[in-house]
């Protein structure tokens, strides 16, 4: 067995997480010493570096020979995590980025720690992916969460901000608690807290302990379901994204949402998908489980977004409504007529980065200009910054999944895998929920270009938000000219031999 100790040589792996840890210390340190009259915006553009940094060397990491593990397995460097990472990273700087105008010290008190805490709060994130045991990836979700209670609470003085963040706080706890306990069963029916060792010795263990396997198994994905906010496990995400200052929400729904979603592949697969269990009733039931709360996600979201006039309430339904689409590839599982689970999700994932945060940022821009976040702010946009309403247009395009977009072909190449392993209901579910979609993105549409009762404001796009905006909407768009190309790049990084622990 791998010694359980760290060697000097093993910190060039860590670059990417240390990068984060010192740049955190380095800002707190230079917020208490920075006069109150300097404008704290500095420590987000040093936020920032400090993010491009810890992005350079996860790319300097990727598709290596073999996949590094420190401390027997507890953590890995493979191909699976270094994307999410960046994915992380990317989705964070994005966030920073278009806060750098948007944050003012009259509504947050403290801005320089709302930028730096973005970095633990990333951090986390990136041992959630990176996790191959129980405790490694419990240390991530907790930093996550911690973190990010403190952030959804930045605004002391407004009420719906200390509302939405002891809601979080209550729900959070509770959910990791039901996590933990999940996590308890399974070290105690195997004695170790090892993926690996686990889906090694859990088939061996179906005739004595089968009930307390499907509790476990239950318990993790009630507590999973709720770190991505997928119903029935959702009604703390409308409260806490209409709280939260609004790039905090952004990161709610992109960055934490696919914190969540990694450690779900992860354990699910490792542990019920390569082993003993190929084939078996209880793999079947597990995948199954997870496929019945996509589709429970999909109505719940769509449905509930119909009747939403606050724009962070619609969104959140409309993460709600994605999280189900997201797991889709996840209960799908592979067959020998599809593999490419893990390549759709990720496709996928990254669309929905670039038109949630490019929602988010037009919103923000609406926010600054009318004082609120209704969907009625939207009123006849086009006429008051008609740009900023183009590239909010291509971004519903990628949104309701209208050809030819990022989002459409996101949702096609799931479809197209649930057709192979012929999970027919399941697709034809995605269908119905996208179809139903249409009505409550094209009503923020209809709001831009067809009101003529608005009252005007002054719509003012600054440099930073601008730049996010057109960003996201034009990858999106790009998403959809080349998927091919993005799906092929994913595939010739990530091995399912390789960056997965198989037993």
């Amino acid at each position: 067995m791998e010694q359980l100790r760290l060697h000097a040589n093993d910190l060039v792996h860590l670059l990417p997480e240390l990068s984060l840890v010192v740049t955190a210390i380095i800002l707190s340190l230079l917020d208490l010493i920075l006069p109150n009259r300097m404008n704290r915006s500095i420590i987000g553009w040093l936020t920032l570096v400090g993010i491009a940094v810890s992005a350079v060397f996860v790319i300097l990491q990727l598709n290596p020979a073999e996949p590094f593990s420190l401390l027997n397995q507890s953590y890995r460097v493979d191909d699976f995590s270094n994307l999410l990472k960046l994915f992380t990273l990317t989705g964070t700087g994005l966030i920073v980025l278009m806060s750098l105008s948007f944050v003012k010290e009259d509504a947050i008190p403290h801005v320089g720690e709302y930028y730096y805490f973005y970095l633990p709060a990333a951090l986390g994130a990136m041992i959630m992916s990176s996790s191959g045991d129980l405790i490694t990836l419990y240390v991530g979700l907790e930093l996550l969460s911690i973190t990010s209670y403190l952030m959804v609470a930045m605004k002391k003085k407004d009420a719906q901000s200390n509302e939405g963040a002891f809601k979080y706080l209550v729900m959070g706890g509770i959910s990791s608690a039901i996590i933990l306990y999940g996590m308890s069963f399974l070290y105690g029916m195997t004695g170790s807290s090892n993926l690996m060792e686990i889906g090694i010795a859990l088939p061996s263990l179906v005739a004595s302990y089968e009930p307390l396997l499907y509790v476990s198994f239950f318990l993790l994905l009630a507590g999973f379901g709720f770190k991505i906010a997928a119903a029935p496990f959702h009604s703390w995400a409308p409260d806490v994204y209409q709280g939260a200052p609004t790039p905090v929400s952004a990161f709610l729904a992109v960055v934490s949402k696919a914190a969540g979603f990694a450690i779900l592949f992860r354990v699910f697969y490792v542990l019920f998908g390569f082993s003993s269990f190929e084939g078996t009733s209880i793999q079947s039931d597990v995948f199954l489980a997870i496929s019945v709360m996509a589709a429970i996600a999909m109505v719940t979201g769509n449905f509930i977004a119909l009747k939403q006039t606050n724009m962070k309430r619609l969104l959140a339904y409309s993460g709600i409504a994605n999280a189900g689409y997201l797991l889709v590839p996840i209960g799908t599982y592979f067959s020998g007529t599809h593999y490419a689970n893990f390549s759709e999700f990720i496709f996928y994932l990254i669309a929905y980065l670039f038109m949630n945060i490019g929602a988010f940022a037009v919103l923000m821009i609406m926010e600054q200009a009318e004082g609120h976040t209704e969907a009625k702010g939207f009123g006849g946009m086009y006429y008051r910054a008609p740009l900023t309403a183009v590239a909010m247009v291509l971004i519903i395009l990628s949104l309701a999944g209208i050809p030819v977009s990022g989002g459409f072909f996101g949702k096609l190449y799931i479809i197209l895998g649930t057709m192979q392993t012929k999970q027919y209901w399941l697709g034809s579910l995605m269908i119905l929920t996208s179809v139903v979609s249409l009505y409550y993105y094209f009503g923020i549409v209809r709001q831009m270009f067809m009101r003529s009762d608005y009252e005007p404001a002054e719509v003012k796009v600054s440099v930073p938000l601008g730049i996010t905006v057109w960003l996201c909407a034009l990858v999106g768009l790009a998403l959809g000219f080349v998927p091919h190309i993005v799906l092929k790049g994913i595939e010739s990084i990530f091995t399912l031999t390789k960056d997965f622990i198989i037993k």
